[in-house]
């Protein structure tokens, strides 16, 4: 008798084991982007340092400006 039920049990799971396989993704449509949301988390401070850095290249040098008022 638990012969039975073990070998019921194992076919069962044999059989619960044999799914096909989920559909491949179509090549001529590109998955979605799911790591956007993080990408651009990380995106943003790198972004304002650079427009900080651009910013301070385009301001004028005023250190000279300052040492020619002082007499430097």
């Amino acid at each position: 008798m638990l012969i039975r039920i073990t070998l019921s049990l194992a076919a069962v799971l044999a059989l619960a084991g044999c799914n096909r396989p989920p559909a491949a993704p179509s090549p001529e449509k590109p998955p979605e982007p799911q790591a956007s949301a993080l990408r651009n988390a990380m995106q943003q401070p790198l972004d304002k340092a650079k427009a900080a850095r651009d910013a301070l290249e385009k301001a004028p040098d005023t250190r000279a400006a300052d040492d020619a008022e002082s007499g430097r």
